[in-house]
């Protein structure tokens, strides 16, 4: 084992003994870039973020008052002797769930905060009847118009405008006006001295309109003009008329107020929290600022529209407690002449609408709904009204959350809805190119500036196909994890531990190198930035690197290496260092699996999101990937389209499908599972035992011994989730939790059982020699011998051994698990549920959600290995993935693309991967080409990235059209008439003496 020397200037950790960690000392150099890497479940974790970030928070809160931290999250002291150096923490994980709608990419990068304010600082506002500009007017201002927009000479009347109600006598409204100095008014557009009328005028009775001044456009009556603006904006009460009497007297209101004078609406006052969704100020009244509504689905309502009414077209009404509304469906059928033996499909638009919206004398679909809604305070019917409602854009403000009002404000000819409907990589641009008056340069640099840099780390980190109003909750992990990285870089914080676990995840190998110089941007500040990492690319990027193991559990938790990147390629016992440096590799399948062309499943004319109508065709009974670059569009293909649809034609609805024409080939599937990388396990009772459900296989064999049958009991009996044989004094958690005010609670084991979990009479009762007990503290591979004749118990015990869980304990909770761990106890638990059914004729579709998440290249393996025996018994398994062991590995490739986006939603190349290793276009085949060229060669390397073309003009033009550019008798200034190829699409170095 080789450590890193640094003496001063550095975090060390001494006797660290969390979770699996082996009394270790370790030192973390400052303020550097440091990789905490090893295979899954080596205590990489519990270093990093039940160490490292645990302390320096609790350190950091304990820093405040006691009545303070009462209110603050608050950490359990490690177990370690002790840690010296270290920083105040912030973490970067994926175990931070977002379960408000509310919350966007927008809010979550206080990016939202910084546009609302924009937009209420320089917003233009648009009247919401003609369009045109509403703006505060002055004396200046008028005139500045006039003076744009009218030649010198231009003669006009300043006037403004009197209510006159009909109850005043004309005496008074003339008195009133001559005591004010006003001694003509207009009438059809022409002064009149209202010493003359006797009467009030006839035309606009109640409203007068006063003659200020008859003026003419001249630059040296510029005083003038302005005085007797002024006036009329005073005695009109903020508002003046012009009236132009060479062009036909028309007439231009202009008013101080923010009010449109042509139309005479006027509008509120912008504040922030006008353009804010989670405000009542400024939320959509339909839909409090949500963008959707929940409403009935049509589609859940009629899901096979084949059918007719008689056979049970309207699914809620095919049960036996409606047969009172098939009676007075048809009744209305009758009588509206509506055919119930035909199709629903081909009944016409009005009829459907009918049926479902009925008339006043009929219910109809959707008034039997609503009446159905009073009956909520039960439960059942909350259940069945799950069943048929959906979620549908909202009608008042149609998605864009704010009310209509808010809406009419502008910065750069777009509104705040436009700007958060684009993608970040164009926000980005349209606030690089935002061209702004000087007086709003100057207002609102300071918020220009916060927004253009927020974008930029946005795009940096690889999530520019992202938009700003995406729910924060659609967002894969890595995902996640990047944006949070954005808000920590822009808060510019400086002697801060940052600690991230695997940034890269969902990231392509072609964004990886932009990730790389986050972090050390971030470094570079004065931070010391530790990263949780698998991705080969950030290992050999960083300052230095902390491998631990050697394996996992129980035989890890010690410290392999600890250095920099270069001498981890010689450590021979470190098991990362030999998968960098190719003395150990992934090796290629011997023969790749044909693919049968009629053995399909199509998605014809998927158009979810960016997805460009494209009909894809995936391969049955074979390993296929689908992969693109972050954004192209493979999430929304496989989950909300395919899974989605395959899911609502088998009659299981689980959310609306994603856009298509039709899926073909679903008849072919026995079922589809959708693993994805959402955490398991809410409670410390969840264990290995009960998510794989053999539990109930070891309740039963101990109820079966004879001091079992003797006492009575029964299988409940050994069950720590009821009562009967549990300890009651913890509730079978075998711990007791100490609550303290000020600081973090303390767990302590349960003083009645010592963290047994069961009365000591149900400890009694031993199943060949071993108590309940002393079988949950078995590890998968001593219980897979234990049980040696259990079939049953084999069966769902094996396969977590077969996806490298063999270490774990049957009794360790849920909650503890890693997500490499939670990946593959999911994938474990599906291989024994189809073990257990004849697929003979009809496999099941597996659908992985990046399966790589927190593996290593040892757990890769042993990941592909559990994907083989999925296939070889007769299912499809499809992944997305990025990663490019597995891809490499895959029987086919769907290769989406070529950008993320708006640029993305196309098939760019499908097929083995030595074919789309040859597809030009492809990000992903340029990678996979070199990954599959150092797999036969046994060294791994970077593929050379293709620098920008040089604008310079060829010497000679170019000929053919082949592989290469040839240049034929190059003769430009000292070349001796030569000819040579060049070839295309690589990277070329042209050398020679100088000269």
């Amino acid at each position: 084992m080789e450590t890193n020397g640094t003496g001063g200037g550095s975090i060390r950790v001494t006797g660290a003994r969390q979770n699996n960690l082996k009394n270790i000392d370790v030192q973390i150099p400052l303020p550097q870039l440091t990789v905490v890497t090893g295979v899954s479940g080596s205590g990489k974790s519990s270093l990093a973020f039940d160490i490292l970030y645990a302390e320096g928070q609790r350190r950091y809160v304990e820093s405040f008052s006691a009545y303070a931290r009462q209110f603050l999250d608050r950490m359990d002291k490690p177990q370690v002797e002790r840690i010296d150096g270290i920083l105040p923490a912030i973490a970067i994980d994926q175990n931070r769930p977002v379960r408000t709608s509310r919350s966007t990419v927008g809010t979550m990068t206080e990016l939202h905060d910084h546009l609302k304010l924009l937009f209420a600082k320089i917003g233009s506002l648009s009247c919401r009847e003609c369009g045109q500009p509403v703006e505060r007017d002055s004396a200046e201002s008028v005139y500045k118009k006039l003076r744009k927009e009218k030649p010198d000479g231009c003669r006009f009347l300043v006037t403004f405008n009197v209510s006159t109600p009909a109850s005043l006598p004309w005496e008074e409204v003339r008195g009133g006006l001559l005591q004010s100095g006003f001694h003509r008014i207009v009438v059809a557009g022409k002064p009149v001295d209202i010493q003359e009328l006797a009467d009030r005028p006839e035309v606009e009775q109640e409203i007068c309109t006063v003659l200020v001044d008859r003026l003419t456009l001249k630059t040296r009556s510029k005083k003038r003009i302005h005085d007797s603006f002024e006036q009329a904006f005073q005695y009109g009460k903020g508002r003046l008329t012009l009236i132009f009497p060479d062009e036909d007297n028309v007439a231009v209101p202009f008013s101080d107020q923010l009010e449109c004078a042509a139309c005479g609406i006027a509008y509120q006052e912008p504040v922030p929290n006008m353009f804010s969704f989670n405000s009542p100020l400024g939320a959509c009244d339909t839909c409090h600022g949500f963008g959707r509504t929940i409403d009935i689905d049509p589609e859940l309502i009629v899901p096979d529209p084949s059918l007719t009414l008689k056979l049970g077209a309207i699914k809620p009404w095919r049960i036996k407690a409606a047969q009172w509304e098939r009676r007075e469906l048809f009744s209305f059928c009758e009588q509206q002449d509506i055919p119930t033996d035909v199709a629903w499909q081909a009944l016409s638009p009005e009829q459907q609408q009918a049926i479902m919206e009925g008339d006043d004398d009929y219910y109809g679909v959707r008034g039997w709904f609503k009446w159905l809604e009073t009956k909520t305070y039960k439960m059942h019917v909350r259940v069945f009204l799950a069943r048929y409602r959906g979620y549908f854009s909202c009608e008042g403000c149609h998605g864009a959350r704010l009310k209509p009002e808010s809406l009419l404000y502008r910065v750069g000819g777009k509104t705040l809805a436009d700007i958060n409907l684009m993608s970040i990589g164009a926000s980005a641009e349209f606030f690089a190119a935002l061209k702004l008056t000087a007086y709003q340069e100057q207002v609102a640099q300071l918020m220009l500036d916060e927004i253009r840099k927020r974008l930029r780390y946005l795009v940096e980190v690889g999530v520019e196909y992202l938009t700003l109003d995406r729910q924060s909750r659609t967002l894969s992990g890595g995902e996640l994890e990047r944006v949070d990285l954005t808000t920590a870089i822009g808060s510019a914080l400086v002697n801060t531990l940052y600690i991230l676990d695997e940034p890269s995840i969902g990231l392509h190998p072609r964004d990886s190198q932009r990730l790389v110089r986050i972090l050390q941007d971030l470094r570079d500040n004065g931070n010391t930035v530790v990263v949780v990492e698998h991705d080969p690319e950030i290992i050999r990027e960083t300052d230095n690197v902390i491998d631990l193991g050697p394996l996992a559990g129980e035989k890890g938790g010690e410290i392999v290496f600890n250095g920099p990147y270069a001498k981890l390629l010689k450590d021979k016992q470190s098991l990362t260092g030999q998968y960098l440096s190719g003395r150990l590799s992934i090796p290629l399948p011997q023969k790749r699996r044909p693919v049968k062309k009629k053995h399909r499943l199509t998605v014809q004319g998927a158009s979810a999101h960016n997805l460009q109508d494209i009909d894809v065709s995936i391969p049955l009974g074979r390993l296929v990937c689908l992969t693109g670059v972050s954004g192209s569009g493979k999430s929304t293909l496989v989950e909300d389209v395919l899974y989605r649809g395959l899911k609502k034609q088998r009659g299981e609805p689980v959310g609306i499908p994603g856009a298509c024409r039709a899926i073909l080939g679903g008849d072919q599937l026995a079922d589809i599972i959708f693993v994805d990388q959402s955490a398991i396990g809410t409670t410390p009772r969840a264990n290995l035992l009960t998510y794989t459900k053999a539990f109930d296989t070891v309740r039963r064999l101990l109820s079966q011994t004879e001091l079992a049958r003797v006492r009575g009991y029964t299988p409940s009996t050994f069950s720590f989730n009821v009562e009967g044989g549990r300890c009651e004094s913890c509730k079978g958690e075998g711990f007791e939790k100490v609550e303290m005010q000020f600081l973090s609670d303390v767990y302590v084991p349960c003083p009645e059982c010592q963290g047994r979990r069961f009365q000591d009479e149900v400890l009694e009762v031993r199943y060949k020699g071993k108590s309940l007990t002393d079988i949950l503290n078995f590890t998968v591979a001593e219980a897979i011998e234990f049980f040696g004749e259990q079939k049953e118990l084999q069966r769902r015990l094996s396969p977590l051994a077969a996806v490298g869980l063999e270490y774990m304990r049957l009794g360790q909770a849920l909650t503890t698990l890693s997500g490499g761990e939670a990946q593959r106890l999911k994938l474990a638990t599906h291989i024994a549920k189809e073990r257990s059914k004849d697929s003979a004729d009809h496999g099941t579709l597996f659908i992985f959600d990046e399966p790589t998440t927190g593996l290593h290249f040892a757990d890769i393996q042993k990941l592909l290995n559990a994907f083989d025996q999925l296939v070889e018994c007769g299912h499809s398994v499809l992944i997305i993935e990025h990663n490019l062991e597995v891809i490499k590995y895959a029987d086919y490739l769907i290769d989406l693309g070529p950008e993320g986006g708006d640029g993305g939603g196309t098939i760019v190349a499908e097929g083995t991967p030595e074919e789309v290793a040859q597809a030009r276009a492809s990000h992903t085949g340029r990678y996979l080409k070199h990954v599959l060229g150092s797999a036969a060669t046994g060294r791994r390397s970077q593929p050379k990235r293709k620098k920008a073309k040089s604008p310079a003009q060829p010497l000679v033009a170019e000929v053919g059209s082949g592989k290469s550019i040839a240049i034929i008798g190059a003769k430009e200034h000292n070349l001796q008439d030569i000819s040579v190829d060049i070839p295309r699409d690589q990277m070329v170095v042209v050398t020679g003496l100088s000269g």
